[in-house]
Protein backbone atom coordinates (compact mmCIF):
# COMPACT_ATOMS: atom_id res chain seq x y z
CA UNK A 1 0.00 0.00 0.00
CA UNK A 2 1.97 2.96 -1.30
CA UNK A 3 -0.21 5.72 0.06
CA UNK A 4 1.49 9.04 0.73
CA UNK A 5 -0.18 10.95 3.45
CA UNK A 6 -0.88 14.41 2.18
CA UNK A 7 -1.72 17.58 4.00
CA UNK A 8 -5.33 18.28 3.10
CA UNK A 9 -5.90 21.14 5.52
CA UNK A 10 -3.30 23.68 6.52
CA UNK A 11 -4.06 26.00 9.42
CA UNK A 12 -1.92 29.09 9.84
CA UNK A 13 -2.06 31.43 12.81
CA UNK A 14 -5.77 30.86 13.17
CA UNK A 15 -7.86 32.68 15.78
CA UNK A 16 -11.42 31.54 16.34
CA UNK A 17 -14.39 32.81 18.31
CA UNK A 18 -18.01 33.81 18.07
CA UNK A 19 -20.02 37.01 18.42
CA UNK A 20 -21.51 37.70 21.85
CA UNK A 21 -23.14 40.74 23.43
CA UNK A 22 -19.74 42.40 24.04
CA UNK A 23 -18.53 42.01 20.47
CA UNK A 24 -16.47 38.94 19.78
CA UNK A 25 -15.59 36.19 22.24
CA UNK A 26 -12.13 34.83 21.43
CA UNK A 27 -11.98 31.08 21.99
CA UNK A 28 -8.48 30.15 20.79
CA UNK A 29 -5.74 31.98 18.95
CA UNK A 30 -2.54 31.36 16.98
CA UNK A 31 -3.42 27.81 16.03
CA UNK A 32 -0.84 26.23 13.72
CA UNK A 33 -1.67 22.72 12.54
CA UNK A 34 -2.16 20.35 9.65
CA UNK A 35 -4.74 17.68 8.98
CA UNK A 36 -3.66 14.86 6.69
CA UNK A 37 -5.43 12.46 4.39
CA UNK A 38 -5.23 8.79 5.35
CA UNK A 39 -5.38 9.70 9.04
CA UNK A 40 -8.08 9.79 11.70
CA UNK A 41 -7.59 12.95 13.75
CA UNK A 42 -9.43 13.32 17.07
CA UNK A 43 -10.05 16.63 18.83
CA UNK A 44 -10.19 16.29 22.63
CA UNK A 45 -11.07 18.95 25.16
CA UNK A 46 -13.48 19.74 27.95
CA UNK A 47 -16.92 21.21 27.33
CA UNK A 48 -16.91 24.92 26.61
CA UNK A 49 -13.28 24.98 25.46
CA UNK A 50 -14.34 25.71 21.87
CA UNK A 51 -14.29 22.37 20.05
CA UNK A 52 -17.58 23.15 18.28
CA UNK A 53 -16.39 26.65 17.37
CA UNK A 54 -13.25 25.15 15.83
CA UNK A 55 -15.24 22.58 13.85
CA UNK A 56 -17.72 25.21 12.67
CA UNK A 57 -14.86 27.46 11.56
CA UNK A 58 -13.06 24.66 9.72
CA UNK A 59 -16.27 23.68 7.94
CA UNK A 60 -16.94 27.33 6.95
CA UNK A 61 -20.17 27.65 8.98
CA UNK A 62 -18.56 30.66 10.62
CA UNK A 63 -15.68 32.95 9.71
CA UNK A 64 -12.34 32.91 11.51
CA UNK A 65 -11.40 36.00 13.50
CA UNK A 66 -7.92 35.93 12.07
CA UNK A 67 -5.47 33.69 10.22
CA UNK A 68 -5.84 31.32 7.30
CA UNK A 69 -7.37 27.92 6.64
CA UNK A 70 -6.27 26.28 3.41
CA UNK A 71 -7.98 23.23 1.98
CA UNK A 72 -6.21 21.42 -0.85
CA UNK A 73 -3.80 24.34 -1.20
CA UNK A 74 -6.44 27.04 -1.55
CA UNK A 75 -7.87 29.42 1.08
CA UNK A 76 -11.22 28.27 2.46
CA UNK A 77 -12.61 31.75 1.86
CA UNK A 78 -12.12 31.37 -1.91
CA UNK A 79 -14.51 28.43 -2.23
CA UNK A 80 -18.18 29.07 -2.91
CA UNK A 81 -20.85 27.03 -1.10
CA UNK A 82 -21.43 24.76 -4.06
CA UNK A 83 -17.77 23.82 -4.35
CA UNK A 84 -17.46 23.44 -0.55
CA UNK A 85 -20.28 20.90 -0.59
CA UNK A 86 -18.13 18.70 -2.82
CA UNK A 87 -15.09 19.21 -0.56
CA UNK A 88 -16.33 18.83 3.02
CA UNK A 89 -18.92 16.43 4.41
CA UNK A 90 -20.17 17.26 7.91
CA UNK A 91 -21.82 14.88 10.37
CA UNK A 92 -23.35 16.70 13.34
CA UNK A 93 -24.50 15.23 16.65
CA UNK A 94 -28.06 16.50 16.44
CA UNK A 95 -30.47 13.63 16.32
CA UNK A 96 -32.51 14.46 13.28
CA UNK A 97 -36.16 13.50 13.58
CA UNK A 98 -36.72 12.00 10.17
CA UNK A 99 -39.92 10.09 9.45
CA UNK A 100 -41.21 8.38 6.31
CA UNK A 101 -37.78 7.97 4.80
CA UNK A 102 -35.67 4.89 4.30
CA UNK A 103 -31.96 4.81 5.14
CA UNK A 104 -31.17 4.57 1.46
CA UNK A 105 -33.21 7.68 0.66
CA UNK A 106 -31.50 9.61 3.44
CA UNK A 107 -28.08 8.53 2.15
CA UNK A 108 -29.25 9.70 -1.30
CA UNK A 109 -29.57 13.24 0.11
CA UNK A 110 -25.78 13.21 0.29
CA UNK A 111 -25.87 13.56 -3.49
CA UNK A 112 -27.64 16.95 -3.39
CA UNK A 113 -24.45 18.97 -4.18
CA UNK A 114 -24.50 17.22 -7.56
CA UNK A 115 -28.23 16.94 -8.21
CA UNK A 116 -29.68 20.15 -6.79
CA UNK A 117 -32.34 20.26 -4.09
CA UNK A 118 -35.08 18.31 -5.90
CA UNK A 119 -32.31 16.02 -7.02
CA UNK A 120 -33.31 13.07 -9.09
CA UNK A 121 -30.59 10.49 -8.68
CA UNK A 122 -28.95 9.55 -11.96
CA UNK A 123 -27.01 6.32 -12.49
CA UNK A 124 -23.76 7.80 -11.12
CA UNK A 125 -25.56 9.07 -8.00
CA UNK A 126 -27.19 5.72 -7.33
CA UNK A 127 -23.81 4.02 -7.67
CA UNK A 128 -22.28 6.43 -5.14
CA UNK A 129 -25.11 5.64 -2.69
CA UNK A 130 -24.64 1.88 -3.09
CA UNK A 131 -20.88 2.22 -2.66
CA UNK A 132 -21.37 4.22 0.56
CA UNK A 133 -23.75 1.53 1.87
CA UNK A 134 -21.11 -1.14 1.11
CA UNK A 135 -18.28 0.85 2.72
CA UNK A 136 -20.21 1.25 5.98
CA UNK A 137 -21.52 -2.30 5.69
CA UNK A 138 -25.20 -1.47 6.23
CA UNK A 139 -26.85 -3.35 3.36
CA UNK A 140 -29.29 -4.77 5.96
CA UNK A 141 -30.40 -1.27 7.01
CA UNK A 142 -30.91 0.21 3.53
CA UNK A 143 -34.68 -0.34 3.33
CA UNK A 144 -35.40 0.28 7.03
CA UNK A 145 -37.22 3.45 8.04
CA UNK A 146 -34.76 5.87 9.64
CA UNK A 147 -36.91 6.45 12.74
CA UNK A 148 -36.80 2.72 13.57
CA UNK A 149 -32.99 2.60 13.75
CA UNK A 150 -30.94 2.50 16.95
CA UNK A 151 -28.60 5.44 17.64
CA UNK A 152 -25.60 3.44 16.45
CA UNK A 153 -27.35 2.36 13.26
CA UNK A 154 -28.50 5.90 12.54
CA UNK A 155 -24.94 7.16 13.04
CA UNK A 156 -23.72 4.68 10.41
CA UNK A 157 -26.38 5.93 8.00
CA UNK A 158 -25.26 9.54 8.58
CA UNK A 159 -21.66 8.52 7.88
CA UNK A 160 -22.79 6.75 4.70
CA UNK A 161 -24.63 9.92 3.67
CA UNK A 162 -21.37 11.88 4.08
CA UNK A 163 -19.53 9.23 2.04
CA UNK A 164 -22.14 9.40 -0.74
CA UNK A 165 -21.30 13.10 -0.93
CA UNK A 166 -17.86 11.99 -2.17
CA UNK A 167 -15.90 14.69 -0.37
CA UNK A 168 -12.19 14.27 0.41
CA UNK A 169 -12.79 15.67 3.92
CA UNK A 170 -15.29 14.55 6.56
CA UNK A 171 -15.80 16.48 9.82
CA UNK A 172 -17.75 14.86 12.63
CA UNK A 173 -18.94 16.56 15.80
CA UNK A 174 -19.07 14.02 18.67
CA UNK A 175 -20.14 11.12 16.44
CA UNK A 176 -20.04 8.67 19.36
CA UNK A 177 -21.87 10.83 21.91
CA UNK A 178 -25.10 8.88 22.41
CA UNK A 179 -23.79 5.40 21.71
CA UNK A 180 -23.21 2.40 23.94
CA UNK A 181 -19.64 1.21 24.28
CA UNK A 182 -19.58 -1.47 21.53
CA UNK A 183 -21.16 1.02 19.09
CA UNK A 184 -18.60 3.69 20.01
CA UNK A 185 -15.78 1.27 19.22
CA UNK A 186 -17.45 0.23 15.98
CA UNK A 187 -17.95 3.80 14.74
CA UNK A 188 -14.36 4.81 15.61
CA UNK A 189 -12.95 1.74 13.89
CA UNK A 190 -15.19 2.35 10.90
CA UNK A 191 -13.90 5.93 10.57
CA UNK A 192 -10.30 4.82 10.99
CA UNK A 193 -10.84 2.16 8.39
CA UNK A 194 -12.19 4.71 5.89
CA UNK A 195 -9.03 6.79 6.21
CA UNK A 196 -6.96 3.68 5.49
CA UNK A 197 -8.99 2.17 2.66
CA UNK A 198 -10.21 5.21 0.72
CA UNK A 199 -7.70 7.77 1.96
CA UNK A 200 -10.26 10.15 3.46
CA UNK A 201 -9.30 13.02 5.72
CA UNK A 202 -11.40 12.43 8.85
CA UNK A 203 -11.44 14.95 11.69
CA UNK A 204 -13.76 14.44 14.67
CA UNK A 205 -14.34 15.83 18.13
CA UNK A 206 -14.93 13.33 20.93
CA UNK A 207 -15.10 12.81 24.68
CA UNK A 208 -14.03 9.19 24.39
CA UNK A 209 -10.42 9.63 25.47
CA UNK A 210 -9.53 5.98 25.88
CA UNK A 211 -10.83 5.09 22.44
CA UNK A 212 -9.26 8.10 20.76
CA UNK A 213 -5.87 7.22 22.24
CA UNK A 214 -6.17 3.66 20.96
CA UNK A 215 -7.62 4.29 17.51
CA UNK A 216 -6.70 7.82 16.34
CA UNK A 217 -3.59 8.52 14.27
CA UNK A 218 -3.38 12.11 15.53
CA UNK A 219 -4.73 13.77 18.64
CA UNK A 220 -5.49 17.46 19.06
CA UNK A 221 -5.62 18.53 22.70
CA UNK A 222 -7.51 21.76 23.11
CA UNK A 223 -7.40 23.58 26.39
CA UNK A 224 -7.70 27.09 27.79
CA UNK A 225 -4.10 27.14 29.04
CA UNK A 226 -2.02 25.83 26.15
CA UNK A 227 -4.32 26.38 23.19
CA UNK A 228 -4.01 23.41 20.85
CA UNK A 229 -1.29 20.77 21.04
CA UNK A 230 -1.15 18.11 18.31
CA UNK A 231 0.69 14.85 17.73
CA UNK A 232 0.39 11.07 17.70
CA UNK A 233 -1.07 9.68 20.95
CA UNK A 234 2.29 8.04 21.66
CA UNK A 235 4.38 11.21 21.17
CA UNK A 236 1.99 13.22 23.31
CA UNK A 237 2.31 10.52 25.98
CA UNK A 238 6.11 10.49 25.89
CA UNK A 239 6.30 14.29 25.95
CA UNK A 240 4.13 14.38 29.09
CA UNK A 241 1.47 16.38 27.23
CA UNK A 242 -1.31 13.93 28.07
CA UNK A 243 -0.47 13.84 31.78
CA UNK A 244 -0.42 17.62 32.05
CA UNK A 245 -3.59 17.93 29.99
CA UNK A 246 -5.59 15.67 32.28
CA UNK A 247 -3.88 16.13 35.64
CA UNK A 248 -6.01 19.16 36.45
CA UNK A 249 -9.18 17.19 36.09
CA UNK A 250 -8.78 14.58 38.82
CA UNK A 251 -7.65 11.99 36.33
CA UNK A 252 -4.18 10.55 36.19
CA UNK A 253 -2.67 9.48 32.92
CA UNK A 254 -0.78 6.31 33.67
CA UNK A 255 2.38 6.32 31.56
CA UNK A 256 3.04 2.67 32.38
CA UNK A 257 -0.17 1.45 30.75
CA UNK A 258 -1.00 4.35 28.43
CA UNK A 259 -4.42 4.54 30.09
CA UNK A 260 -6.18 6.84 32.48
CA UNK A 261 -7.17 6.10 35.98
CA UNK A 262 -9.40 8.02 38.27
CA UNK A 263 -7.30 9.78 40.85
CA UNK A 264 -7.98 7.98 44.09
CA UNK A 265 -6.85 9.57 47.29
CA UNK A 266 -4.40 6.89 48.37
CA UNK A 267 -4.31 6.04 52.07
CA UNK A 268 -1.41 3.60 51.77
CA UNK A 269 1.11 2.27 49.30
CA UNK A 270 2.67 -1.08 48.56
CA UNK A 271 5.18 -2.56 46.14
CA UNK A 272 4.07 -5.23 43.67
CA UNK A 273 6.56 -7.46 41.89
CA UNK A 274 5.79 -9.21 38.65
CA UNK A 275 4.49 -8.27 35.26
CA UNK A 276 1.87 -8.94 32.66
CA UNK A 277 -1.83 -9.26 33.23
CA UNK A 278 -1.67 -10.57 36.82
CA UNK A 279 0.50 -7.62 37.88
CA UNK A 280 -1.83 -5.17 36.11
CA UNK A 281 -4.99 -6.61 37.69
CA UNK A 282 -3.57 -6.68 41.24
CA UNK A 283 -2.43 -3.09 40.77
CA UNK A 284 -5.84 -2.00 39.48
CA UNK A 285 -7.70 -3.70 42.36
CA UNK A 286 -5.43 -2.18 45.03
CA UNK A 287 -5.65 1.32 43.56
CA UNK A 288 -9.43 1.08 43.39
CA UNK A 289 -9.21 0.34 47.12
CA UNK A 290 -7.13 3.43 47.84
CA UNK A 291 -3.73 1.72 47.93
CA UNK A 292 -1.11 3.09 45.54
CA UNK A 293 0.65 0.07 44.09
CA UNK A 294 3.43 -0.44 41.56
CA UNK A 295 6.91 -1.90 41.23
CA UNK A 296 8.78 1.31 42.11
CA UNK A 297 7.44 1.71 45.65
CA UNK A 298 9.72 1.00 48.57
CA UNK A 299 7.60 -0.79 51.19
CA UNK A 300 8.27 -3.31 53.98
CA UNK A 301 5.36 -5.46 52.89
CA UNK A 302 5.25 -6.42 49.22
CA UNK A 303 3.29 -8.66 46.85
CA UNK A 304 4.60 -11.12 44.27
CA UNK A 305 2.13 -11.71 41.45
CA UNK A 306 4.10 -14.46 39.70
CA UNK A 307 4.94 -17.07 42.33
CA UNK A 308 7.62 -19.59 41.25
CA UNK A 309 5.75 -22.61 42.56
CA UNK A 310 2.10 -21.81 41.88
CA UNK A 311 -0.47 -19.58 40.29
CA UNK A 312 -1.17 -17.90 43.63
CA UNK A 313 -0.38 -14.38 44.81
CA UNK A 314 2.20 -14.18 47.59
CA UNK A 315 2.25 -11.46 50.25
CA UNK A 316 5.68 -11.00 51.88
CA UNK A 317 5.49 -9.60 55.42
CA UNK A 318 8.27 -7.56 57.10
CA UNK A 319 8.98 -10.45 59.55
CA UNK A 320 9.89 -12.77 56.66
CA UNK A 321 6.61 -14.70 56.74
CA UNK A 322 4.52 -15.07 53.60
CA UNK A 323 0.82 -15.50 52.93
CA UNK A 324 -0.31 -17.12 49.71
CA UNK A 325 -3.79 -16.59 48.27
CA UNK A 326 -5.42 -17.84 45.05
CA UNK A 327 -7.68 -14.91 44.14
CA UNK A 328 -7.44 -11.12 44.10
CA UNK A 329 -10.53 -11.04 46.34
CA UNK A 330 -8.65 -13.04 49.00
CA UNK A 331 -5.57 -10.85 48.48
CA UNK A 332 -7.63 -7.72 49.18
CA UNK A 333 -8.94 -9.26 52.42
CA UNK A 334 -5.37 -9.81 53.67
CA UNK A 335 -4.21 -6.35 52.56
CA UNK A 336 -7.19 -4.68 54.28
CA UNK A 337 -6.17 -6.36 57.55
CA UNK A 338 -2.62 -5.06 57.16
CA UNK A 339 -3.64 -1.49 56.35
CA UNK A 340 -6.62 -1.30 58.72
Amino acid sequence: NERMKQTTINIRDLSIGYPDKHGTKLVASHIQAQINSGELTCLLGTNGVGKSTLLRTLSAFQAPIDGEIEILGRPLSQYDDKRLATLIGVVLTEKCDIRNMTSEELIGLGRSPYTGFWGTLKKKDKEAVQEAIELVNIRALAQRMVHTLSDGERQKVMIAKALAQETPVIFLDEPTAFLDFPSKVEIMQLLHNLTQTIDKTVFMSTHDLELALQIADKIWLMDKVNGIVTGTPEDLSLEGKLSSFFSRKGITYDTETGFFRIDNVFRAQIRIEGHGNRYAMVRKALQRNGILAHRHIDSDTYIRTDGESSRGFVIHHPNGKTTEVQTIEALLDVIHLIFR
